[in-house]
């Protein structure tokens, strides 16, 4: 029985690995729903061109929306959202908001220069940073423009996997709070930079006991 419980214990590990997001993908979205999900179908509606409120319910004239967007796109034009529909939504959405002429390298360089940093929560400036006030300082040394706080810039560009990482990538991770509150830049072969709060600005592992335990998900906001 024992080795039964060590492939339960490696399943459940794989999962938390998984970005959320990841885990989620497969539920259909339809009139009803709520949560942050529907938020995001529809900040990726309003980033084409739809409008509608970001309130993260399923309304009706949220399922008429996305019915026109599965009728512009030539998806079954069903009104609710399911796995096709959702990743058709990303990718257009991306190509409307993705930062360009921005190499992840080059970010990445300009992120090692405010190594040693002290943190200060509010910190925006070189005097002190919080994680999300370093990414975003970072990223507007190079003229790109993500929000202020972790959780909003969670909601930009595409979910990408551990595997798919690339250097200027944005990772996240479940700290004091549930969801994505604390954010680094990838920098490659594991490591990322970020502000922590013992510390100030450093590079860390995505494998370190720590940041392994507390892993959220990626985004890509730059358009290769």
């Amino acid at each position: 029985m024992k080795w039964i419980r060590h492939l339960i214990a490696l399943f459940t590990v794989s999962l938390l690995l998984l970005p959320s997001a990841a885990l989620a993908k497969s539920k259909t979205l339809k009139v009803g729903d709520k949560g942050w999900k529907v938020k995001t179908v529809q900040i990726k509606l309003n980033d084409i061109g739809f409008k509608t409120p970001t309130t993260g319910k399923y309304t009706k004239d949220l399922s008429r929306q996305v019915r026109s967007f599965q009728k512009k796109y030539k998806l079954q034009a069903t009104g609710a959202v399911d796995d096709k529909t959702y990743y058709a939504l990303l990718q257009e959405s991306f190509k409307k908001e993705g930062i360009r002429g921005v190499r992840g390298q080059d970010i990445v360089k300009t992120a090692s220069l405010y190594k040693g940093v002290p943190y200060g929560f509010g910190g925006t400036t070189p005097k002190s940073f919080d994680c999300s006030g370093y990414v975003q300082y970072v990223f507007k040394k190079h003229r790109a423009i993500l929000p202020r706080t972790a959780d909003l810039q969670y909601e930009k560009g595409l979910f990408v996997t551990q595997s798919q990482l690339k250097p200027g990538d944005l990772v996240f991770f479940s700290t004091y709070e549930p969801g994505a509150s604390h954010v680094g830049i990838y920098a490659g072969n594991g490591k990322f930079w970020n502000a922590t709060s013992s510390r100030g600005v450093m590079l860390c592992g995505l494998k370190d006991d720590y940041w392994h335990k507390h892993y959220y998900g990626a985004k890509r906001v730059l358009v290769s």
